[in-house]
């Protein structure tokens, strides 16, 4: 403001002083860029002011931004505080939980690897098994084609036995083929006399026609049985009983039976029973007579399927 008067008087000591005009025109120039200035300078005074209210306006506004700052902050540190001892608990509880889980799941791996053990155990156990049921099966099936082998071997032989004694049968002599053995059967009234082990020319013929097929058959088993009804024995002699005289017979055979060199001694067997293994009742005459006989029981060599069998097993 001081300025400003001052220049006005300036002006005005100038105007009425005698000046030149070039001095005149510079100072008006000069007045006129003061003025100018002036203007300038008011504005700048008020933006300066309208700025400082601003600033005390943006300054209380910060004040009290501050201030929610400063309550939310305390809020925010409150809530981490709880957070984080919530996360502390959590961590505890979570470290617990592990070390238990890795307790059981320890444990569980135990179990899991024994019972894999086990398992392994048990499938080479089972392989093995397989393995022994696979050849045990393999040694049956064999075995069962040996026994139908045996079979059909043993019913050859009755068919040629049969064909080979034909014309004594009806003469108190059978063949007949059960149980995997083959059973020819002499009545007493074609070998012997009543009391007699000495075999008569018609059972000779029939013995010697039985050596013949079984000397073509060298590996049957040959059991030749005595066998007498149940009268007592009374003739006097080297006779003692009917085990005696049954035994004595079935001896006459083996020994007709051995005159064949194509048969293997070995495979003969005699035996005596008497009278106690029957065909019937001796309580007639026709039973007593089929009581009387010979039996010529052939077996086949059942070595093989023994061997098999104890395989098996």
């Amino acid at each position: 403001m001081i300025k400003r008067v001052s220049i006005g008087i300036l002006i005005l000591a100038l105007s009425t002083s005698c000046v030149s005009k070039k001095i005149y025109n510079d100072l008006e120039s000069k007045y006129a860029d003061s003025k100018k200035e002036n203007r300038n300078l008011a504005d700048e005074n008020a933006d300066l002011l309208k700025a400082k209210n601003q600033l005390e306006l943006d300054r209380d506004g910060l004040k009290t931004d501050l201030s929610k700052s400063k309550a939310e902050l305390e809020k925010l540190k409150a809530d981490y505080a709880a957070a984080q001892n919530k996360f502390k608990v959590l961590q505890d509880s979570y470290a617990a939980l592990e070390k238990n889980s890795g307790d059981a799941l320890q444990s569980n791996m135990k179990k899991n690897r024994d019972l894999l053990e086990q398992l392994d155990e048990k499938g080479k156990a089972l392989a093995l098994e397989q393995d022994r049921l696979s050849k045990s099966a393999q040694r049956l099936q064999e075995l069962e084609d040996l026994i139908a082998a045996k079979e059909a071997s043993m019913k050859k032989l009755k068919e040629t036995l049969s064909k080979a004694l034909n014309s004594f049968e009806g003469k108190g002599l059978t063949v007949e083929q059960k149980n995997g053995k083959v059973y020819v059967s002499m009545e007493n009234k074609l070998l012997f006399n009543s009391g007699s082990w000495a075999v008569g020319s018609e059972g000779k013929k029939a013995v010697v026609e039985l050596a013949k097929v079984l000397g073509d058959n060298p590996d049957i088993s040959v059991l030749i049985e005595g066998h007498t009804d149940d009268d007592a024995f009374t003739a006097s002699g080297p006779i003692a009983d009917n085990w005696d005289l049954s035994t004595k017979r079935a001896t006459a055979i083996v020994a007709i039976l051995s005159e064949n060199k194509k048969i293997n001694k070995q495979n003969l067997t005699a035996a005596g029973r008497g009278e106690f293994s029957p065909l019937t009742s001796n309580s007639t005459a026709d039973g007593k007579a089929k009581n009387r006989r010979i039996e010529i029981i052939l077996t086949p060599r059942l070595d093989e399927i023994a061997e098999m069998l104890n395989e098996i097993n």
